[in-house]
């Protein structure tokens, strides 16, 4: 959301003439994001449907009705040209509000399998953009993720020097970067730690990022001449890391696969093992172009790293085809591509 804002800000020579209002609940990291970014937040009420038949399940009209509501005096304020949804909690409110108010609606899904707010809303929807090639969704326009433009605009060439340097590896090592989102994941900590003499002994430094709950994780100091392995407890500048690696071992969810490919950064995916299997299906593009491995959870550990990780990162050839058949499969463009959708949905009404 706050990509493509930022993308249509540009266009409008820093915002002039340009009214962007932002949806959010008040439980969401909306609340500390939005405002950060300069633009304008509204709150909605939050409308949650059970994933079981239960009395809160009655309960769901009548919230939802109350959403749409306030969305549809929301819109009728700021006399709204397009509604933008990316789907969740006030997705859908924002959606029936808007087809109730003549507005064009664009989706955009993230993932490869879409949910409830998004299925609904492709088909009220005049223009639909998907991340993942294939997603089934009504209408659904490849148009990638939009992301940040400090990773989609990242050169990680020019770049590696000062980010190795930044979190103390050696410069001219390969490197391998592990992590498992904001909070970690323990089966990634515990397969990559258990490999650690594997791969410095392989001349393969690492940088780790275990998670700030995950403390325990720790990795002895090596020997001197030994390649290093770094573990920090979060990565505050991704687009330093991406600089830093050769190459990921790292779950696949939708922003991290449309990051890495948007970059180049090869990596080695292992989708989380719960949940509808969208991570699998996140990943798959990327992988099926030659840019990755696929991995499932039970079956990565010190023996997979060992055998699978350690030829390509000590195999400059392979790690280079790698990086070319990642960025092949990236859209580091979505966020101009999506603001052009937008534009042509306001400009048609």
């Amino acid at each position: 959301m706050l990509a493509l804002a930022d993308a249509l800000r540009r266009r409008a020579d820093g915002g002039a003439g340009l009214r962007i209002t932002c949806l959010g609940t008040a439980r969401g990291m909306e609340t500390r994001l939005v405002p950060a970014r300069g633009y304008d937040l509204r709150l909605i009420p939050p409308v949650p449907l059970p994933r079981k038949p239960t009395l809160d399940l009655l309960r769901v009209p009548g919230r939802l009705w109350r959403a749409v509501a306030e969305t549809r005096a929301l819109l009728d304020e700021v006399s709204a040209d397009v509604v933008v949804g990316f789907g969740g909690y006030v997705a859908l409110p924002a959606y029936l509000a808007a087809r109730r108010a003549g507005v064009p609606i664009v989706v955009h899904e993230q993932n490869a399998l879409p949910g409830l707010a998004n299925r609904v809303g492709a088909r009220l929807a005049t223009t639909v953009a998907v991340t993942v090639p294939g997603t089934p969704l009504h209408k659904g326009e490849h148009v990638g993720m939009p992301l940040r433009t400090a990773i989609s605009s990242l050169d990680r060439a020019a770049q590696r020097p000062a980010a190795r340097a930044e979190f103390g590896l050696d410069a001219d090592r390969p490197t391998l970067l592990v992590f498992g989102g904001s909070q970690g994941a323990q089966s990634l900590n515990r397969a990559a730690v258990a490999a650690a003499d594997a791969l410095t002994e392989a001349g393969i430094q690492v940088l780790h990022a275990r998670g700030p709950k995950n403390t325990h994780v720790t990795v002895p100091e090596r020997p001197a001449g030994r390649a290093p392995y770094v573990v920090v407890d979060y990565l505050e500048r991704m687009d330093l890391a991406y600089a830093a690696a050769d190459l990921a071992l790292c779950r696949a969810g939708a922003v991290t696969v449309a990051e890495l490919s948007a970059v180049g950064l090869p990596a080695a995916f292992v989708p989380l093992p719960i949940g509808n299997g969208e991570q699998r299906r996140n990943a798959l593009p990327v992988v099926e172009a030659g840019g990755g491995l696929l991995v499932e959870d039970a079956d990565l550990g010190e023996e997979w790293i060992e055998a699978r990780l350690v030829p390509i990162l000590t195999d400059p050839a392979a790690l280079a085809g790698y990086a070319e058949h990642a960025a092949a499969a990236g859209a580091p463009e979505a966020d101009e591509r999506l603001a052009d959708l937008v534009v042509a949905a306001a400009e048609e009404r």
